[in-house]
């Protein structure tokens, strides 16, 4: 039976391709949040999102989305989807778009696109081949957000967006995840954005999950250690073997890497301990995996 307290249930999902395999993998994004989606390039972030909207199909495993297997038709009309690359017609304006889209939606809103138009400061009648690519993903946005979706599937929305407009961007998730009863499924390689508005992170490398739950509980499970070439002479092979991601910098330098924080017990005095972002555990974890 479906759980529904999760917006998605990802369960032994397979897809194998020539060059790379998704490998069995599972996770859930609980209902009411924000959810991040992080891994390098060619880790299978798109793969996945297209698994989950039916856009490629599975080899295996079972996808179920707000309580519905995604292979029912009615488990697709509460998404809003919106991919990196814009699928968009060139030679359409806002106009135009609206025209098109809007019969598909049941529950599309005139007013609300209108408002996000004005919001983003689009022009109603620009064709989209005029527009820059952070206009063309604000207007994608848009048609994401005009019809009463319940779950937000995202691929890198923010990717192309100044500063400000990617904390516009973020301003909108939070309203949008304001009422409880939506949920939000992103994936970006901005980590420091996920660390201003996500709850729960899925971290994918190499086709395999490596951690689905709290942001904060990733976060607080690792730690930076570094010191000096004589610290790191120092440190007792059972202790060097759980650095994460050693960078030994030799004679110029000192050493930098990652570890456990159950495994900092005992480092001998003049390692330096800091707290890691998102965006350390990926370096060190990536690292650590080639």
């Amino acid at each position: 039976m479906n759980n529904v307290n999760n917006a998605i249930e990802v369960k032994n999902l397979t897809k194998n391709y020539k060059t790379f395999s998704l490998d069995g993998i599972s996770f859930n994004v609980p209902h009411g949040y924000v959810c991040g989606f992080i891994g390098e390039n060619g880790a299978g972030k798109t793969t996945t999102l297209k698994l989950v909207t039916g856009m490629v199909l599975r080899d295996s495993g079972e996808i179920n989305i707000l309580g519905k297997s995604a292979d029912e038709p009615s488990a697709k009309k509460d998404l809003g989807i919106l991919f990196e690359q814009s699928h968009l017609y060139e030679n359409w304006t806002a106009i135009n778009i609206e025209k098109a889209l809007r019969p598909f939606y049941e529950n599309w809103d005139s007013t609300a696109y209108h408002g996000y138009l004005e919001k983003f400061s689009l022009l109603q009648r620009q064709k989209v081949k005029k527009m820059s690519r952070g206009m063309k993903i604000k207007l994608a946005m848009a048609v994401t957000l005009s019809h009463d979706a319940k779950l937000l599937l995202l691929d890198e929305p923010t990717a192309g967006l100044d500063p400000a407009a990617r904390d516009e961007m973020l301003d909108i998730m939070r309203g949008y995840i304001a009422d409880g009863d939506r949920s939000v499924f992103f994936s970006t390689h901005i980590t420091s954005d996920l660390e201003k508005i996500a709850d729960y992170i899925v971290y994918i490398s190499g086709g395999k999950i490596l951690f689905s739950g709290l942001k904060d509980e990733l976060i607080e499970k690792y730690c930076l250690v570094k010191g000096g070439v004589k610290e790191l002479n120092e440190l007792p092979e059972s202790k060097r073997k759980n650095i994460i991601g050693l960078r030994d910098s030799g004679t110029a330098g000192g050493f930098e890497g990652m570890m456990e924080v159950m495994n900092t017990g005992g480092l001998p005095p003049g390692i330096i301990t800091e707290t890691v972002s998102l965006e350390d555990v990926m370096i060190h974890s990536e690292r650590s995996r080639k």
